[in-house]
């Protein structure tokens, strides 16, 4: 597919996903939050890494409040992104859970100190945002191109999940040669390898 062709079907199939993710209710969003905790947390290569990127779910986004709960009290290094101008992403430690500070675009991030972009390069597994996956392992994002840049500097044997609702793992989504593939998906049903 021509890169206008993609571009098109990416924004025609992110704003499908959006609708879907705001009609869920309060209720729905925290018990799929817990669910996808539950998954994640579960995971053998969760459970053996030391340091674990992830991310603050905003909005209707797969919830990951439990998550870092549960990744802080099993003793793990928590990075979180910090949104840069250029939208790239910087990492900070989260120690605890009241670390967390308003910061751009509605987002929150730590206050500690930041560990610079190349410091996601120390996580061994890597929970990232995503619109949807397509059974290959590709992975939409919302378009603004962050963790394209952040998961070029990972470890290559990091262990790269995307979080998602039930329902955004599809057979194929539109790729373009930027777009980094993701190991797995995990939904609050369970986790799909690729």
């Amino acid at each position: 597919m021509p890169e206008p062709d993609v571009t098109l079907a990416k924004t025609g199939l992110r704003d499908q996903l959006l609708a879907a993710r705001r009609s869920l209710d309060v209720a729905t969003l925290g018990a799929s939050a817990q669910a996808l905790a539950d998954v994640v947390l579960a995971l053998p290569e969760v459970r053996r890494a030391a340091t674990v990127a992830a991310y603050v779910a905003v909005g209707s986004e797969p919830g990951t409040g439990a998550l870092l709960s549960g990744l802080l009290a099993a003793g793990k290094r928590v990075l979180l992104p910090v949104l840069l101008p250029d939208n790239d992403l910087d990492w900070a430690v989260l120690r605890t859970e009241d670390d967390l500070v308003p910061a751009r675009r509605g987002l929150l991030e730590p206050a500690g100190p930041r560990v610079g972009p190349e410091g996601i390069a120390t996580a061994e597994v890597l929970l990232v945002p995503g619109m949807a996956a397509g059974a290959d392992g590709v992975r939409m994002g919302k378009g603004g191109g962050s963790y394209d840049r952040a998961l070029n500097r990972a470890a290559p044997d990091a262990f790269v999940c995307v979080l998602l609702h039930d329902g955004e793992l599809l057979d194929a989504v539109p790729a373009e040669p930027h777009d980094v593939p993701v190991h797995a998906a995990a939904t609050p049903s369970g986790v799909t390898r690729f």
